[in-house]
């Protein structure tokens, strides 16, 4: 069933007027999905020519959803799923930044999340406070974005530190990176949160993807404000 707003698969209602709406396309949770169902809100999407990212994808999904649409892309790092209809045109510059690399992978995220809504990034990956000398040999480099992504787990005091060095917008990850009393990356949580350099926004424990969406919209606006001054 299709409306002016929505298309209704029965198991889910598809939000095809997003795009119109708020300049992007919907993304999909692919986690606790059934491969019929993705392959079924893709191939919809699909239908009307717009762009989909899917995020927490398996491997196996996207073994499923390949055999139907093989042109998808995976980025196993990432575990994202992307099907491109339109070209994407990317403005601007974020950069990614981790603490070590077991960051990775949400870094990943959030890096894939944010080329699929229209920026390009640079990374910056294992730079965290162990070896902080690594982080002041990259930092005039990473002040040439628009917005910073900072994705740490263990203490979570690379957001802090970043945001303390630059003048620019800093969106802080916190991972489920670390030993025990880290607590599943509550901790690096915590340390975002308290942090006392001011202006730095938090996102949940491993939302790449938020960070990622989120850094977008700022880096189209600053990068639209400063095409036209």
């Amino acid at each position: 069933m299709e409306n002016k707003k929505y298309t209704d698969i029965d198991f889910a209602k598809l939000d095809i007027e997003r795009q119109k709406r708020r300049g992007a396309s919907e993304a999909v949770f692919c986690e606790c999905k059934t491969d019929e169902q993705l392959i079924k809100i893709f191939q919809t999407f699909k239908d009307h020519g717009q762009n989909i990212l899917g995020t927490r994808a398996s491997l196996k999904q996207m073994q499923a959803m390949k055999a139907v649409l093989p042109e998808i892309k995976y980025n196993e790092k990432a575990c994202t799923i992307t099907l491109v209809n339109s070209p994407i045109e990317k403005i601007g510059e974020i950069a990614i930044c981790t603490g070590g690399t077991g960051d990775i992978p949400v870094a990943e995220e959030a890096a894939e999340t944010a080329e699929f809504f229209g920026s390009n990034v640079k990374k910056y990956y294992d730079i965290g406070v162990a070896g902080i000398h690594r982080l002041f040999d990259k930092i005039d480099d990473i002040r040439k974005a628009n917005v910073i992504i900072a994705v740490a787990g263990m203490e979570g005091a690379l957001g802090g530190i970043l945001t303390g060095l630059v003048d620019i917008p800093v969106i802080a990850v916190p991972t489920s990176i670390g030993y025990g009393s880290s607590f599943n990356g509550l901790s690096a949580l915590l340390t975002m949160l308290n942090s006392c350099a001011e202006g730095m926004t938090v996102v949940n424990i491993d939302n790449g993807f938020n960070a990622g969406y989120s850094a977008s919209q700022i880096n189209k606006l600053i990068s639209k404000g400063r095409k036209n001054t």
